[in-house]
């Protein structure tokens, strides 16, 4: 992989900006935008890019900082699901608190914002007060967003519990957008000066870039991921004004800004010392930077990926019409077609031989696999197993330097496997999924060197490009997750069958 980013410089420059932002207060709420842990769309638009890179930061001053975790009472309710990992935010949550103590870093609370007693939200709560996790509840803020004092007021900031901190930075952070941590940082400001301390708020963003042009491929990669927020990456009109210069952000901040403005004057007193939203951020991360043109490239394919994965989230309802066409039209600006991503052609041309041959009127699975090397191999699904897990195998031989006519898995395991799914399960598709024909493997491997070689291989998978030609089935999904293989997806589900493609 080519390298454009030097997480190393980004490392310093960050540390070093935020020690001198919170040097101006007693206290700095640092509102964290974006995933804090596996910022997995960092690392494929900034190739060098550490997924961890923030909290790694963070544990670099870990004697100054102590956590805050935001998570909205509707998204509980909902069961929103973070689309990276499929697990929903409350689990997240957890997920998250477990990873901090791993980095050594205090975690304060959980908030529950704009609660109103929502019966999953208060088994959520249970759970994690009966773990010693203190919970802080908040209710929506009276007079949100235009009636500024209403909201810094007793009724309106004011009625939230006081959250008890004792280190200097306060990050805030969440399972994704729209959890409150602004509304968080901002009841903590009053606060603050209600007890008669200075404290100061700062935001955290890694995308938009604000230093990198508007329509660079980096920032455009931004609002194809953010589609279904309807993002705009926009001139920051207000940091043009007061300094004559070009800095990028985005509607919400730019829209925002004014009010957000007033509230901090209303709660300190004094006029704000931001001019912008840009000047609320503390983004180095466009000084990591240091190869453009593989930026560019690795930006492009991340666009492209992001539209089949919109097309896909279209076709199972979880976004609307209006979410997909708008990744179409990015896709159009640039003119990158779906054919752009090496991976998918391939896998087209073998699902169209087969489905000439077959006399079923339906998709015929393909998987492809783009090796280390920069050959791309298939594997098609079959009455045994599924395309993914035959793609997998195929993939993990020839990185073994294994014939294709040796066969890996004894049947003698792998008729017990499908005994157990047709027979005692009772399952309609008794096709074995990509796990668990690696769970086969890894039995045949303790008494067959030759599959014990073709295990080993399975890391070399990490990072390695993939494409489906049907929409792939959780489990499998969640297991190319595991290998750390990017797999895209045609918007076709494998049959008719409604319940057994869910």
């Amino acid at each position: 992989m080519k390298i454009g980013f030097d997480h190393k410089k980004y490392l310093e420059e960050q540390s070093k900006y935020i020690l001198e932002r919170v040097n101006n207060y007693d206290k700095l709420y640092l509102e964290f935008g974006g995933k804090l842990l596996f910022d997995l769309h960092a690392k494929r638009v900034l190739p060098g890019f550490d997924e961890n890179a923030k909290i790694k930061l963070l544990h670099k001053l870990k004697e100054k900082v102590e956590i805050v975790i935001c998570v909205y009472a509707g998204d509980i309710e909902r069961n929103k699901i973070r689309g990276d990992f499929g697990i929903t935010y409350d689990v997240d949550v957890l997920r998250l608190i477990d990873d901090l103590r791993e980095y050594e870093l205090d975690v304060n609370s959980v908030v529950i914002t704009r609660y109103n007693g929502q019966p999953a939200t208060n088994i959520f709560i249970n759970k994690l007060e009966r773990r010693g996790i203190k919970v802080y509840k908040h209710e929506a803020t009276k007079g949100y967003p235009t009636d500024v004092d209403t909201i810094v007021s007793d009724e309106g900031y004011g009625k939230n519990p006081y959250i008890e901190t004792t280190k200097p930075i306060v990050v805030v952070t969440a399972p994704g957008p729209g959890s409150g941590k602004l509304a968080t940082c901002l009841s903590q400001l009053y606060h603050e000066y209600k007890r008669g301390k200075v404290a100061g708020y700062s935001k955290f963003e890694t995308f938009p870039v604000w230093n990198v042009p508007l329509k660079h491929p980096l920032n455009i990669a931004y609002e194809a991921a953010t589609a279904d927020l309807k993002d705009v990456n926009m001139i920051d009109s207000f940091h043009l004004d007061a300094y004559n210069k070009m800095a990028v952000n985005y509607n919400r901040d730019i829209e925002t800004f004014p009010v957000l403005k007033r509230i901090i004057e209303k709660i300190t007193g004094e006029e704000s010392i931001y001019k912008s939203p840009t000047d609320m951020g503390v983004n180095r991360v466009g000084y990591g930077i240091v190869d453009d043109e593989v930026v560019k490239e690795a930006s492009r394919q991340e666009i492209i990926s992001r539209y089949f994965k919109t097309n896909c989230e279209y076709k199972k309802g979880y976004v609307d019409k209006e979410t997909s066409q708008r990744v179409k039209l990015i896709m159009e600006e640039l003119n990158l077609k779906e054919t752009d991503r090496k991976v998918v052609q391939p896998a087209r041309e073998v699902s169209a031989k087969l489905k000439e041959k077959s006399s079923k009127n339906e998709v015929c699975p393909v998987v492809s696999l783009e090796l280390p090397d920069g050959k791309i191999l298939t594997g098609k699904s079959s009455k045994l197993m599924e395309a993914s897990a035959a793609a997998v195998l195929n993939a993990i031989k020839a990185l073994a330097n294994i014939a294709d006519e040796i066969m890996l898995i004894s049947p003698v395991v792998l008729e017990p496997i499908v005994n157990l799914k047709s027979k005692t399960f009772g399952s309609k598709n008794i096709a074995l999924n990509c796990e668990e024909i690696l769970i086969a493997l890894s039995i045949c491997a303790a008494t067959n060197p030759t599959a014990e070689v073709a295990m080993e291989k399975l890391k070399l998978l990490k990072g390695c490009q993939g494409h489906s030609t049907a929409i792939l089935g959780r489990h499998d999904e969640d297991t190319f997750r595991k290998l750390g293989i990017e797999i895209t997806c045609d918007p076709e589900y494998p049959s008719e069958s409604l319940y057994y493609n869910n």
